[in-house]
């Protein structure tokens, strides 16, 4: 049996195996920070390889550099490609390392590519008798096929390749593998940036190669081809082609300092696999191998004392600053069941199920304090949950989720384990691991595997404090924390404990309503399809739809016709059932999540809704609302609008009251750009929709402006922001593709400040990684770089957008904060009820109504100075609803 040798193109299978595994970045960084997706993926390939072929002698070939003898043949050569990913460089060294550990041996030639070493061994093998396998994510290399030697291309992924004999390079191109070199020479290749002959593809540099055997064949035999323009092409480019034929020819006699002998291959060295395996932290390689992942032994295990009724005295013994927790298993804290707490000084750790205690003078005193400090996990929870207790938490200064939220907002778990994991501290079990999976979590029954959690939990507080603090400071994050998200978290307990009160009766009363308007609907559609189906069941209605009533397929579905809103909007006009259809659903979704979902969460003690505000969710700082979602009350429905009417203040001779600001985001967008006219339109108080229009469209200051015009206009204020195509502008306002980028054009010719904005940011966000609002929030972009056009696109976008979003998100936020204080401050009665993205709704006493008319909206048009005046308009009326 002749002997096997092994080559494997190092650099493609390394890089296949990065983007192979992109989407999956985040997942694979050891403990140390390091990013290892590409050695997993390159160890997958390896391994699937020596399942299938034992090889003898074995070498993975490096590129030495960017600088070859073909970059000094021809300076573009290869010049076309991104810059390596940093996350991806930083992993050579250890591939090469895995390598290693692997028994294989590995080899780069300065001056001389990956594939220069391959072609060189291969021949070598070739002439000793073995039989070799190349490994690659190249089809460069597939002509160095041969009857001893096949090519393995990687063809998704890293272990799933396709195969390269001389027969199978025949069969798939008609050609042999050493005129591969010849059809590249004519037809270019992008990837390696050289550039053919002009205007020669795959499909004519194949028939020319089947035709002549070679470029120089070809070139010797040129008087046979007919006139043509390929013709002149191949006449004007004859040195490009000879010179690109060079650069496609992988050398098969490379100076290399090794040879077979050298390659010998012995197999895995163990230890040194175990060990590099625990330091990449790859558990199912070691579970391969029966060995555990060891933990981090830097976190010892937690001493603690059940705190009890008899102990209470040791409250008094904590010292200085302390960390608290009580834990809430369910994700709702105003209705969670209570599991325990735990509090301590860094020293001492105090654990009991009995959270009664904390009614006790020791403990209340302590939590009540405003003189010793308190460092918790999601403060508001703490803050809502004590409370539910008769306790009032004061002087909190450490929140680890707030903290760690805004020093990367996409870890935003509210999970203290999996928090305390993504800085790199082990030993806190997650809930899931704790509580199991579930909305209802079961709290153990075993004392000491509930306090044992929650000591690990308040000692992770602890010790994660000054780390995150001082990263803070370094992000100049420090004031954003302390002046904005800190003091934003009671301004939203407030507000939450509060809650807003909602009449049953008036949202049954609508229900009943929407049910006979629902069964009106039904009749109609029952009427337009000529029988009773489920207007529910896609199956049904695809075929009353397509094949009774024959309406034009737009789409199908894996099981049938798809009935989705955007198809049955473009159907429309097609026949009354579709539109009967649409509002059957709008109907629908009306009845079952606002009238009968909002029914179930009113609190039987109070009547009222009691909404969480997700402070550390958005990538933009943005609040959300859920359990319910109050800031996604419908309001383009007139039906969805009456839901509103439901809300009602708390006392009779009370008010609802609204002040929201106008275009706020356009404002901070004239404030960052520094656009000169776009601020002095917002100086001068214009119309910013129909300034724009004027503008965009060339209209004379005195021109009048429709209302087409003006939507038209609005959809390119906004849209510019949102990094908008002109594709995708031509399907909002329904013009041609021309017309939007002419208006894209005109805009950005008026308004140069915002083009350079966008120039500038994406530049920083691909320089940093991140962009940041006014307030230096942070959002991090970690595909601004890829090399997936979609992906890079759309972290492109989020760049322009986030810091106008953000920024808004935090003057708001800032307007909270001082509303609040205004409101204690005056001891007004007036109270603060909701935060609907850029409005806020309060309730109080008529005679209060007049104050904040003028209190509001001057506090919240000096949250935050710009160069351009921030608008404030407010409503008010005995509902939600009737706000004028």
């Amino acid at each position: 049996m002749a002997k096997q040798l092994l080559l494997i193109d190092g650099n493609s299978i390394v890089f296949r195996a990065f983007f192979a595994m992109h989407n999956q970045i985040d997942k694979f960084t050891n403990k140390d920070g390091l990013h290892t997706a590409a050695i997993y993926g390159f160890k997958l390939m390896l391994d699937h390889v020596l399942e299938n072929f034992h090889p003898d002698a074995a070498l993975v070939a490096f590129d030495a550099g960017k600088v070859t003898f073909r970059t000094k043949m021809y300076s573009d050569y290869k010049g076309g490609r991104n810059k390596t990913p940093e996350e991806l460089t930083e992993q050579f060294p250890y591939v090469r390392e895995l390598v290693k550990a692997s028994g294989l041996y590995s080899y780069e030639l300065k001056g001389y590519e990956a594939d220069d070493i391959i072609g060189t061994l291969a021949k070598e093998g070739d002439a000793a008798g073995y039989e070799t396998l190349i490994v690659t994510g190249d089809r460069d290399l597939t002509q160095l096929a041969s009857d001893h030697t096949t090519v393995a291309v990687t063809h998704k992924g890293v272990t799933d390749t396709e195969h390269y004999t001389p027969e199978h390079v025949e069969e798939k191109l008609g050609i042999t593998p050493a005129q591969i070199i010849d059809m590249k020479a004519l037809m270019g290749d992008t990837s390696d940036n050289y550039p053919g002959v002009t205007k020669v593809g795959e499909k004519t540099a194949l028939k020319l190669v089947k035709r002549f055997g070679s470029v120089e064949n070809l070139y010797d035999n040129i008087d046979e081809l007919k006139k043509s323009k390929m013709k002149e092409h191949l006449i004007e480019d004859e040195a490009v082609a000879k010179q690109c034929k060079t650069l496609a020819t992988i050398l098969r006699d490379a100076p290399l300092a090794i040879g077979l002998r050298d390659l010998q291959y012995t197999g895995e060295q163990t230890a040194e696999l175990v060990d590099f395996y625990q330091r990449m932290g790859f558990k199912s390689f070691l579970a391969k191998m029966d060995v555990a992942l060891e933990e981090d032994k830097t976190v010892a295990p937690v001493e603690f004392t059940e705190l009890t009724a008899d102990n209470l005295a040791m409250v008094d013994q904590l010292t200085g600053e302390v960390s608290f927790f009580l834990e809430m298993p369910d994700a709702n804290y105003h209705t969670s069941p209570f599991a325990g707490f735990v509090v301590g000084d860094g020293q001492t750790w105090l654990v009991s199920r009995d959270t009664d205690l904390l009614k006790e003078a020791p403990l209340k005193d302590l939590l009540e304090s405003t003189t010793v400090a308190k460092n918790v996990f999601n403060a508001k929870a703490q803050i809502v949950g004590l409370h539910r207790l008769g306790i009032d938490l004061q002087n909190i200064d450490f929140d680890l989720l707030l903290a760690s939220y805004l020093l990367n907002t996409n870890d935003n778990s509210n999970d203290l384990g999996q928090v305390a994991l993504e800085h790199d501290y082990h030993g806190v079990p997650t809930d899931e691991e704790v509580y199991g999976k579930g909305a209802k979590r079961a709290i153990p029954a075993d004392d000491q595997v509930l306090f044992n959690h929650l000591a690990q939990k308040a000692r992770a507080i602890s010790e994660l404090k000054d780390p995150l603090f001082d990263q803070l400071a370094t992000n100049q994050q420090t004031p954003l924390y302390t002046d904005i998200e800190l003091p934003l978290t009671r301004v939203l307990a407030t507000m939450e404990m509060t809650g807003v009160r909602v009449n049953a009766q008036t949202l049954k009363d609508m229900g009943s309503k929407l049910t006979e308007r629902l069964a009106d609907i039904e009749q109609q559609i029952y009427a337009a399809a000529g029988e009773e189906f489920n207007i529910n069941s896609t199956k049904q209605l695809g075929h009353i739809l397509f094949e009774k009533l024959k309406l034009p397929v737009i789409k199908k579905t894996k099981t049938g016709y798809s009935t989705a809103v955007d198809v049955l909007e473009k159907l429309a006009d097609q026949s009354p059932i579709v539109e009967q259809i649409l509002q059957y659903r709008q109907i629908a979704k009306l009845q079952s999540t606002y009238i009968t979902g909002l029914l179930k969460v009113i609190h039987s003690s109070d009547q009222k809704i009691h909404t969480r505000y997700l402070q550390t969710l958005t990538q933009t700082g943005r609040l959300s609302s859920v359990d319910p979602n109050l800031q996604n009350i419908p309001v383009r429905l007139p039906e969805g609008r009456l839901i509103r009417k439901a809300f009602v203040p708390s006392h009779d001779g009370w008010q609802i009251f609204s002040s929201d600001y106008s275009q706020v985001e356009l404002r901070v967008l004239a404030h960052i750009t520094g656009d000169k006219n776009l601020q002095e339109d917002f100086k001068n108080g214009e119309d910013i929709h129909a300034s724009t229009a004027r503008r965009i469209f060339h209209l004379g200051p005195d021109a009048e402006i429709d209302r087409n015009m003006r939507r038209r206009a609005k959809a390119v204020n906004f849209g510019i922001v949102y990094g908008i195509s002109d594709y995708g502008l031509a399907q909002r306002i329904h013009v041609t593709r021309a017309q939007a980028h002419e208006f894209i054009q005109n805009y950005f010719k008026e308004f140069p400040g915002v083009k350079k904005y966008i120039d500038d940011t994406i530049a920083f966000a691909k320089e940093h990684g991140y962009v940041e609002t006014i307030t230096h929030r942070r959002r991090y972009l970690p595909d601004i770089n890829a090399k997936s056009f979609t992906r890079r696109s759309f972290a492109e976008r989020t760049a322009m957008n986030t810091p106008i979003q953000g920024s808004a998100a935090d003057i708001i936020k800032i307007a909270m904060i001082r509303m609040q204080a205004e409101l204690k401050k005056r001891q007004l009665k007036a109270q603060m009820l909701l935060q609907i993205h850029d409005e806020l709704v309060f309730e109080a006493p008529a005679e209060e109504i007049p104050v904040l008319e003028k209190l509001v909206p001057q506090v919240m048009d000096s949250a935050v100075k710009l160069n351009v005046p921030l608008k404030v308009e407010s409503k008010v009326g005995a509902t939600w609803y009737d706000l004028k």
